[in-house]
Order: C-alpha cells, then structure tokens, then sequence
C-alpha cells in the first residue's frame, strides 16, 4: 500500500506556508503542518489553513527545531494511516513542480527513501553552499558510502514503517543536524536511497532559522557522534553491506 502524504515543519512563515499548502494540494497531497511553537500571527495562519479538508495541524508547546517539528510529524503522519510522508520547507525554496515526480518515484520504489539532490541558481548563500562541501565529505566517511551525494536537503519522502524504527530506537539531533544524521544512520541499516534532482530556490524575502554559529556547531558535534558510532558498529554495517 502507498498512501503518502506532506509533512511541513512551520516555524514563523506565514508569509510563505499558504502557498506551499496550496501547491501540495493542487498535486493531491495531504499536509500534516507542525506548528513548532510559532508566533500567534503564524499560528492564526495554520489554524486558518488546517479548517480545510485533508490538511492536519500538529502544535508543539515548546520550540523542537526543524528535526524535531519533522519527527513530530512523522510520529502524525503514521497516526493518521499514511505510509510515506514528502518533506517540505514552509519558506517556498522547494520546487514543488516535483512532487508529482518524488511521490510517483516513491510508488514505484515503495521501500526507497526517496531523497532530492540540490540544484542552485544563484540566490544560496555561499557561506552555507562551501560548508555544505565538508559536510558531505563527513557525510562519506560516517556512512562508509559515497551513495549519499547530498545530505542536507530537506526535499525527501520516507517511507514511514523504516524511519520510524529508527526514530523509536535512536536519539537524532531536533535541528538542523537532523537531515544529515537520519541518511547516515538510515545508510548503517542498509535503507534503500534513490536521489532525483531538484532545484532548490533561496528567496530574497526568505526567513532562514539556520544560525551560522550555533548550528555548525551542532553539526560538527553530530559528525563527531557519528565518526565514533560507525567505528563502533564497523563490523555489524561491514556484515549487512556483505550479505545484501
């Protein structure tokens, strides 16, 4: 069974998120909307948006972070019997002229993690596009791959049942080092990938929650955690990788 749907981590963009919304519905997709503890200006919005039929909305008391507004949900998505869930940033950078092509791939690969690789134009920031470098560097040795070409793209459809396995069993970090951390551990579990090009838009009037010091810092930390958790499970990925 393939019953997908789109989950859209929303944190103070209400400027952008309507749009979003309507896009996904236009392309037949439910929304699960995760208000991670916005402004009431924001949560006006998604009150508004969720009195439409197939849209979900998910309150979170206390600000989790884009991983932890995207794991909260997941955790609604599975709830309500969906099998696969898009995820979506609410600031409009997705080209969301693809999702019809990511959710027909995901029909046709049910148990692939369905995974967008970036194609800039020229509005991404290049302090974040030259850091994105060492990270998939990192990326390579913690998952002892080269298949993950990307890691911090947040345009991707999970299949449900997998990830949240992973998310029951494991603590992943609830920021901005939740996109690379869930592939690399995902790759340790031999979880099938499947990359689609995707372009990837920064608007001018963009709200970015990337913090520049701070979430590096947490994603060097993550890369840490992760370089000494694949050497501790070498053999077990090692004995997976060989008999598949």
């Amino acid at each position: 069974m393939h019953n997908p749907c789109a989950v859209i981590p929303v944190y103070n963009h209400e400027t952008a998120v309507p749009a979003v919304v309507a896009a996904l519905q236009a392309a037949g997709l439910p929304c699960v909307l995760v208000d991670d503890a916005s402004s009431p200006a924001c949560s006006a919005v998604l009150t508004e948006l969720a009195r439409h039929e197939h849209i979900y909305l998910v309150r979170l008391a206390v600000n989790q972070g884009k991983g932890g507004a995207v794991m909260a949900g997941l955790r609604e998505a599975s709830r309500l019997g969906f099998t696969h869930a898009l995820q979506v940033d609410a600031d409009g950078q997705h080209d969301l002229s693809d999702v019809t092509t990511f959710i027909q791939a995901s029909q046709h690969n049910p148990e692939a993690l369905i995974c967008g690789y970036p194609q800039y134009d020229a509005s991404v920031p290049k302090g974040r596009l030259y850091a994105r470098y060492l990270t998939h560097v990192w990326v390579w040795i913690n998952s002892l791959s080269l298949r993950i070409p990307d890691s911090m793209c947040g345009f991707r459809v999970y299949p449900l049942a997998p990830t949240l396995a992973l998310l029951d069993s494991v603590k992943l970090g609830k920021r901005m080092d939740f996109d690379p951390e869930i592939l690399v551990r995902l790759a340790w579990r031999n979880q099938p990938m499947q990359w689609l090009a995707t372009k990837v838009h920064y608007p001018q009037d963009g709200l970015s929650h990337f913090r520049l010091f701070h979430d590096n810092a947490l994603i060097s930390a993550m890369h840490t955690k992760l370089f000494f958790g694949m050497l501790v499970r070498l053999p077990s990925i090692l004995w997976r990788r060989w008999r598949a």
